[in-house]
């Protein structure tokens, strides 16, 4: 019978808190009302978007609520209302998430005195269980009855919180849409991170070995041991030239991508980081950092290249923020195969605060990510630590 009690107990906590959002839901009633009525009379038609707002807010208070009791999440699909007047109110009455929840609020007015039949049931439940268990050491019988009225109220929300097919389209496109925006312009910083980077480094550093060896040519006869030390010079500025030239490449699509995988090339980015040679940890000021893999083996089967050059991409470029901006001198990034996809997850022990509009590469992680349809989730409160996680999807 202890079972069956802390069941119960569960089941009622959790109907009283879904008796709590009825009744918050039955005032509702009022601002229901007054925005129909205004908006009827066109001059309070303003108050229909902003009703809409606070009916979503009620429908994800319920689907959390019910999401919690049967541990299956219920997605949300909305179309964002923003804009001028004209298109708040035109994306609020089209949305078919509108319609989805006004269809479960005027439902749940029905069926949402459910939990009153607590107040005749627990009495009874003590009384008729307490016997039947106690003399006869035979299982609850009323009590389980609390527990599938929890389920029934549960299963009637989930269906009705439910969006539509149309809903998940137009939810679908919306998200498509944004990731092509944000594709499109993670593309164009990319071509004019290369374009700069062609311009200052390797353009720049041919010019000058362009003039010095045209000024040997010139100098040869006359004076060789000036020739020679220009032609020593233009040699400098070509290996100077080369290594512009390997790291626009490398940011582009690293070699050592293809040439030990992910897991490879993340390990030597480490490595990179712990030397004090490197121009990273120069810049940085030293960073010892450790890789963890889980899944992706070195003989396994490899991620598709688009999705192995974004992971890269997030490490490094969170590995620079910790660096640069984060104050720690040590971080770990963890590599993982999931069913979905990979995995790639940063943390650093620093002063956390990390902020996408700051300029710290974060903005730039994200575009490059929902060019893939992937999702990244930035954790860094002030005081750290900052963490980083970044799925990407893909069949392995």
């Amino acid at each position: 019978m202890r079972s069956s009690l802390r069941q119960a107990a569960r089941a009622s906590g959790r109907l009283v808190a879904s008796a709590a959002l009825a009744f918050g839901s039955y005032l509702f009633i009022t601002v229901l009302l007054i925005t129909a009525t205004g908006t009827a009379a066109v001059v309070g038609c303003w108050l229909l978007p902003e009703t809409v707002l606070l009916v979503r807010r009620i429908a994800g208070a319920k689907r959390r609520l019910t999401a919690a009791w049967t541990g299956r999440e219920i997605p949300e699909a909305y179309q964002p209302i923003t804009g001028t007047l004209r298109e708040r109110l035109t994306t609020s009455v089209r949305d078919p998430g509108t319609l989805t929840d006004f269809r479960w609020l005027l439902a749940y007015y029905a069926y949402g005195w459910l939990p009153v039949l607590l107040v005749p049931l627990w009495p009874l439940a003590l009384v008729v269980d307490g016997v039947w268990c106690g003399l006869l050491r035979r299982e609850a019988v009323v009590l389980p009855l609390i527990v599938r009225l929890a389920d029934l109220e549960a299963s009637w929300s989930a269906a009705l919180l439910r969006p539509s097919p149309k809903a998940l389209l137009a939810a679908r496109v919306e998200r498509l849409t944004t990731t092509r925006a944000d594709a499109v312009a993670a593309h164009g910083a990319e071509l004019r991170r290369i374009e700069r980077d062609l311009h200052d480094g390797a353009q720049a550093h041919l010019v000058a070995l362009s003039m010095r060896i045209g000024l040997a040519q010139r100098a040869y006869e006359r004076d060789p041991d000036a020739a020679r030390k220009l032609l020593t010079d233009a040699q400098d500025q070509a290996e100077e030239a080369l290594t512009g030239l390997r790291h626009v490449v490398r940011g582009i699509h690293p070699p050592i991508l293809t040439d030990r995988g992910l897991v490879g090339a993340v390990r030597a980015l480490a490595a990179s980081w712990g030397s004090p040679r490197s121009s990273e940890a120069e810049s940085g000021g030293g960073l010892e950092v450790t890789v963890d893999v889980d899944g992706p083996a070195d003989d396994g089967p490899r991620a598709p290249a688009a999705v192995e050059a974004a992971a890269y991409f997030v490490v490094a470029e969170s590995l620079t923020n910790a660096a640069k901006h984060s104050g720690s001198e040590r971080a770990d990034v963890r590599l993982a195969r999931t069913d979905r996809g990979l995995s790639v997850r940063v943390r650093d022990e620093g002063r956390g605060g990390a902020d996408e509009a700051g300029g710290s590469g974060l903005l730039g992680i994200r575009r490059r990510v929902a060019a893939l349809d992937g999702t990244v989730h930035v954790c860094s409160p002030t005081g750290g630590p900052t963490v980083v996680t970044v799925e990407l999807p893909c069949v392995w």
